[in-house]
């Protein structure tokens, strides 16, 4: 009978230390969105040359683009642009005293936050200085050049690609072409084949790597310091960061990697 008793009572003291114990912690869920640069700044070595995104036409696409990604129900947008500026322009987009914009982060992240009445949009963008003009030096210097010209082709192909898909097609199929995993992948050749120039003590290409990957971990930083348990957090950014901004959230304790493409519209 002693026995018995015992075991019950062992048997309730674990059932209230179940009961008791804390739930784990809600994932977060993170949408990471490629795309382009609308506004055509030519900041980056080779650019996707946008038509006018304010022209009816294209409004109604990314009208249709920001109804579809609201169904993923986010939280939070993040973007790339500095923090202070998303904070002083999205207060007045949201009071209609904004200026037209064609720029990504105004069509894209704060349509997306306002029609989805999301908390808010962060600015998570960090600067970086990439020494690409030492990396050529070195090239040309110890015949390598041909590699960079190779490498400068494959650009200008994906990047055409991007072009045509535009001509003939959808925004939305542009950012479906640009989150595809194959895409993706094919993004990061460049930083790979740029490891064989340098010799020795001399490292031109993995020195640009190394700046590149710190402006990826500081954005990393950014979204992971901005991102709470539970939150559904859709970051619009270049297509060229998407490869490291997915590997940081797919790599991070408590986060969730939630594909583009399964919300982008057709």
């Amino acid at each position: 009978m002693r026995l018995l008793v015992a075991a019950a009572l062992i048997g309730s003291a674990l059932c209230s230390a179940a009961a008791t114990k804390p739930a784990a912690a809600p994932v977060t869920s993170v949408m990471i969105v490629g795309g382009y640069h609308m506004s055509n700044p030519g900041h980056d070595l080779h650019d996707v040359h946008a038509d006018d995104v304010l022209a009816p036409r294209r409004q109604k696409e990314i009208v249709a683009i920001t109804n579809a990604l609201a169904r993923f129900h986010p939280t939070k947008v993040a973007v790339e642009w500095d923090a202070p500026v998303v904070a002083e322009r999205y207060p007045k987009y949201l009071a209609g005293t904004l200026p037209p914009s064609r720029n990504e982060v105004v069509q894209l992240g704060f349509r997306l936050a306002n029609t989805a009445h999301a908390q808010g949009v962060w600015g998570i963008d960090a600067d970086g200085d990439f020494p690409y003009d030492r990396l050529l030096a070195y090239a040309k210097a110890h015949g390598q050049e041909g590699l960079m010209q190779q490498l400068d082709a494959d650009i200008v192909r994906s990047v055409s690609e991007t072009d045509q898909i535009l001509a003939h097609g959808t925004v939305a199929d542009a950012l479906r072409y640009l989150n595809q995993p194959s895409t993706i992948l094919a993004s990061q050749q460049f930083y790979r084949r740029i490891l064989e120039v340098g010799s020795g003590a001399d490292q031109p290409g993995a020195e640009l790597d190394a700046a590149w990957y710190k402006r990826n971990f500081l954005i990393c930083a950014h979204l992971i310091q901005l991102a709470r348990p539970g939150d559904r957090i859709v970051v619009f950014y270049g297509s060229g960061h998407a490869y490291l901004l997915r590997q940081c959230v797919t790599e991070t304790p408590g986060f969730r990697l939630v594909e583009a493409n399964d919300y982008l519209p057709r």
